[in-house]
């Protein structure tokens, strides 16, 4: 894959984004911008379990049923699912139809709700704390610059799985980082690099 695309309108783009209209939307207007809001994070969080060995474009295409699904992520909704609605999301093809990642979104919740209880004002301020509230900033010359996981995904990876979560390695934590901001891994060039 190339490391960096020029769109029909002239932009230099991350190359991972390719020319999907979509892609390149979530491109310029999500990925590495700084998120601070509980329940976007909480989404987002579930959301790369479940694209654990996909294409984020899979997930991405299939985002809203899942939000339809899970209560728009609601953690006290989404804590409170059962066995039947395991059974129910299993059989809905809008979504990732993977039992184990399914589980693993309704006991997210559950330790959402746990981190909240235990007198965390905010669960942005406890994944905000991996950074020390502040983004890095990298800028990358290539695509081979940028780590699949970081000391820092390490260390987040370790407090989720503490907390109660699954689906947390640190890859998967070091790709939410990026997509929630916490990094900026925007390749130099790209005009969204900082």
């Amino acid at each position: 894959m190339v490391d960096l695309i020029e769109g029909d309108d002239g932009l230099s783009r991350c190359g991972w984004c390719g020319t999907d209209p979509e892609y390149q939307r979530y491109h310029d207007e999500e990925w590495g911008k700084p998120v601070r809001d509980d329940k976007l994070l909480f989404e987002k969080l579930c959301l790369e379990g479940f694209q654990a060995g996909l294409s984020w474009i899979t997930i991405l295409r299939k985002r809203d049923r899942f939000r339809e699904v899970f209560y728009n992520f609601n953690p006290s909704a989404v804590a409170g699912m059962k066995e039947a609605d395991i059974d129910r999301l299993m059989s809905d093809t809008g979504i990732v139809r993977n039992r184990l990642k399914i589980e693993a979104t309704i006991s997210n919740a559950r330790a959402w709700l746990k981190i909240m209880e235990a007198g965390n004002n905010s669960f942005a301020n406890f994944i905000w704390a991996t950074v020390d509230g502040k983004t890095e900033i990298n800028q990358p010359l290539t695509r081979s610059d940028i780590p699949t996981k970081t000391a820092a995904a390490e260390f987040l990876s370790k407090r989720l799985k503490k907390a109660g979560f699954r689906f947390v390695g640190p890859t998967i934590c070091y790709a939410f980082m990026q997509s929630m901001g916490l990094v900026d891994d925007h390749l130099k060039g790209c005009w969204k690099a900082s």
